[in-house]
């Protein structure tokens, strides 16, 4: 049984932003963020693939945060073009951090991912990540970070946005890459598989309990 949800409000850089806060089940392992697909095309915190995240990783002990970007439901601002919404996904790493303490995954779908790997970029308290349909071949993920701390990436087979030809070639062996197959880039279909991918990395973590800010 996974853990309590509540609605939020936290200080971003351009306003007030929106979020989901659910408890971890059992023991706190730590705090999580997960972010939304492109803002411009509907994306938002109550996204399919979003809600299976946060379900995996407070199951997992990650007591979760999901938001939307600035500019998205009751978020304050207006879309930026990932460069404001970086800077969104960073102060909701600070505000997962002040409830759940260290250490911190991160991740987010689509715009989400590409948003999560360059909002953890160098951040030593983010110790996994996970990026669900990194959309290499859009605008939106060109010039993404590989990030160094241990990553799942997952890919539909049919992902036109991130092809997993091009993932692969991303990450160059330092990641977990799982195809989905007989999906797409929004895994229709395929969210049990998904959620089974996202449980076996989670559970693979090292079992560390939380620790609150220095």
């Amino acid at each position: 049984m996974t853990g309590k949800l509540r609605t939020v409000r936290f200080r971003g850089p351009a306003g007030a932003l929106e979020g989901l806060w659910k408890e971890a089940a059992g023991a706190v392992r730590g705090g999580a963020v997960f972010a939304h697909p492109h803002p411009r095309f509907g994306g938002t915190m109550h996204n399919k693939v979003v809600y299976r995240a946060a379900q995996s990783l407070a199951k997992a002990g990650f007591a979760t945060l999901r938001f939307n970007f600035r500019g998205v439901g009751l978020s304050e601002g207006s879309y930026d073009a990932l460069r404001g919404e970086v800077d969104d996904f960073r102060a909701a790493l600070d505000e997962a951090e002040r409830h759940a303490g260290l250490p911190l995954v991160a991740g987010g779908f689509s715009f989400g991912a590409a948003a999560a790997l360059r909002g953890i970029d160098g951040d030593r308290r983010v110790e996994a990540a996970i990026a669900l349909g990194l959309p290499l071949a859009t605008e939106s993920g060109a010039g993404t970070p590989r990030p160094a701390v241990p990553t799942l990436y997952a890919v539909g087979e049919g992902d036109t946005y991130g092809p997993p030809d091009l993932l692969a070639r991303f990450v160059g062996g330092a990641g977990e890459i799982v195809v989905v197959p007989g999906t797409d880039h929004f895994f229709e279909g395929a969210l049990d598989a998904l959620g089974e991918a996202l449980d076996g990395f989670l559970a693979r973590l090292p079992a560390r309990g939380a620790r609150a800010r220095a």
